[in-house]
């Protein structure tokens, strides 16, 4: 790569990489996953930057390799293993600096199949068009709004199971 290259590079992996890291931890809720998947997003990037330069959107690019990165990950086979819940022997009290509102989100949103995850958080954390989303997961434009909703209305009902209960307390 060109020095050019390689500084236009920097720039902009450096002033994006905080942003896809939140991304990536909203994908598999796990802030050292999340680093690796940002690591892998950027070596394809920085292998394929020419390429990706001439992208008409930068950052549209990235996320599909951040998203491409992430449903490979959890396709492999010993991503199916189940992590045990609790571990006997923690080295302090849990961290405590997310609002439990958020961590309630988090774990509502880990709940939700990987494809059906990413699609929600482009959609509604990236803020990206359905268009934007179909191109960046290869899918198409209906399936992302199916999925989105689909999504969405799991969430509410992992949320709050009986909707129906605050209708019936009011009355």
């Amino acid at each position: 790569m060109k020095a050019v290259d390689e500084g236009e590079y920097r720039q902009f992996a450096g002033a994006r990489m905080e942003q896809l890291r939140r991304t990536a931890f909203l994908l598999c809720r796990d802030w050292h996953q999340a680093d690796d998947l940002v690591a892998i997003t950027l070596g394809k990037l920085y292998r394929n930057w020419g390429r990706a330069r001439r992208a008409d959107n930068v950052d549209a690019y990235v996320r599909g390799i951040l998203m491409n990165a992430f449903l490979d990950e959890r396709r492999r086979p010993w991503r199916r293993e189940e992590p045990a819940e609790h571990l006997p022997d923690r080295a302090g009290p849990p961290d405590i600096d997310m609002a439990d509102t958020r961590a309630d989100l988090l774990g509502l949103l880990h709940k939700l199949g990987p494809g059906r995850r990413a699609v929600v958080v482009l959609r509604f954390y990236c803020d990206l068009s359905v268009q934007d989303t179909a191109a960046i997961l290869d899918i198409s434009e209906g399936a992302v709004k199916s999925q989105a909703a689909r999504g969405l209305h799991t969430l509410r009902l992992l949320a709050d199971p009986d909707p129906d209960t605050d209708r019936r307390e009011s009355r």
